[in-house]
This record gives C-alpha cells, sequence and structure tokens, in this order.
C-alpha cells in the first residue's frame, strides 16, 4: 500500500491559496485528496495572475480567519474531514509590531485563528479515522525575530498549542503536529530573498547556503498528514535547511 495515497480523503488547507500553503494543497492533490484552500481574495479569479498561486483543481474558498464570527459561521462543503492543515500567516515589518493594535492583528491571524480553525473542524475530524491536522509555524518561533515580536510570540505560542493539543486530543483518537519552516521564498519573505544584501546576510546563517522552495514544506506536510507519522503527534517538525545547526 501507498502510505502516501490520499484517494478519498478530503483536506482543507487554511491559507491555501498563496505560497507554503498552495504548495501543499497541490501535493495533497496530486496524491489523490479533494482539497479545499482558504484565502483572503474574493474570488479564485483574483489569483489569475499571482506568482505564489496555482488553484488548478482546488476548490476555493473565501474566509477571513482573523474574523472569528464569520469563521464560525461558515458552513463547509463537507461535513467529515481527514485532514487539516493550518498555514495562514502575517508579518508586519517597519516596526508596525510594537503597537498593541497591530501586535493584536498579528496574533489573531497567526495563533488564535488557528485555535479556532481546530476548534471548529475537531468534530468533523473525529468522524474520520486517522484524522489529523498539520499546524505550520516558524523558525520565527524558535528564535528571536528582530523587529517582529507579533510574530515571533505568536509562532512559538503555536508550536506550545500544538503540543497542548497533541495530548487533548490523543482521548478523541486525533492527532496534530506541526511543522517549522526556515526561510523559504514567498511573497512574505520578499523582504529577505529578492534584496541581495538581506538575502546574503540570510545564507550565512543556513549551512545549506540556499532558500527553502514552498514545494519543499509539502513532503514533510504529507508524511505527518500519513500513516507513516501515526504513533507522531504534539511534535514541531524543523524544516530550515539546517539553520538551527550553528
Amino acid at each position: 500500500m501507498n502510505a502516501l495515497d490520499f484517494t478519498g480523503k478530503t483536506v482543507l488547507v487554511v491559507g491555501g491559496s498563496g505560497g507554503i500553503g498552495n504548495a501543499v494543497a497541490q501535493a495533497f492533490r496530486v496524491h489523490g485528496a479533494t482539497v479545499h484552500v482558504w484565502g483572503t481574495r474574493a474570488s479564485a479569479s483574483d489569483y489569475t495572475s499571482d506568482e505564489y498561486t496555482d488553484l488548478t483543481g482546488l476548490q476555493y474558498a473565501h474566509v477571513d480567519v482573523s474574523d472569528f464570527d464569520a469563521l464560525e459561521a461558515y458552513q463547509p462543503p463537507f461535513d467529515a474531514l481527514d485532514v487539516l492543515v493550518t498555514c495562514q500567516g502575517l508579518v508586519l515589518y517597519g516596526r508596525q509590531e510594537f503597537q498593541i493594535s497591530t501586535f493584536r492583528k498579528v496574533v489573531d491571524v497567526n495563533l488564535t485563528s488557528v485555535m479556532a480553525c481546530c476548534m471548529k473542524f475537531e468534530p468533523m475530524l473525529k468522524k474520520r479515522p486517522g484524522g489529523c491536522a498539520v499546524i505550520f509555524g516558524s523558525l520565527a518561533g524558535i528564535h528571536t525575530s528582530l523587529g517582529n515580536p507579533a510574530y515571533s510570540a505568536s509562532k512559538a505560542a503555536t508550536h506550545q498549542l500544538v503540543r497542548t493539543l497533541g495530548e487533548t486530543w490523543c482521548k478523541h483518537g486525533l492527532r496534530i503536529n506541526g511543522i517549522a519552516p526556515g526561510l523559504v521564498a514567498t511573497r512574505m519573505t520578499e523582504i529577505a530573498t529578492k534584496v541581495p544584501e538581506r538575502l546574503s546576510a540570510q545564507l550565512n546563517l543556513i549551512p545549506m547556503r540556499r532558500v527553502g522552495k514552498p514545494s519543499e514544506m509539502a513532503g514533510p506536510a504529507l508524511f505527518l498528514a500519513s500513516d507513516l507519522a501515526s504513533y507522531m503527534t504534539g511534535q514541531i517538525l524543523l524544516v530550515d535547511g539546517g539553520r538551527r545547526l550553528p
């Protein structure tokens, strides 16, 4: 049997409209799953010219996960779910995160909405044998992130949320694990990946001396959602090109 065959499975990727989330969504689709993705734009057609997005074969819905009332009221087109992936993220530069209002905004997207999604879909995950969640955190939740206290703190808290829910969900037969990507080429990281001097400084810290690709985050996500990881829960995988080794 192919442990990475998700034929007949239903997968939701929150934040699956671009970057890492989109690559993960497409990987699940290629491996047989019916994949739903949530994004912040009104319709799938609004992503047509986006270099970080490929919605081919994916079922798109506009859901603002920071609007918790709207999130709770949303009725998905499925009544059971095999895999929940949360890949939403917000970072604000130029010391914006030092303001309480914007600090709270980042935390709402990166942390609180993850909990909200987990609680909303927990009953649907219980309906499927082997129901599980894969939560994307960040390497910035493990080391400091100069100038981005909300992003770093929210990602660190997300990792701890994975650990806590990992213990809690066991009694329901559910698993939840996380992934902490290092520097990956996405729209969010263009401030580092498309500015030569900043990119050079980052690469000097990465033993593999290159930036990660969104598709390289998909393999670990498939693994964690599969029976290959059936004895894993509450864990955070570092996928960072060796950044944490030095």
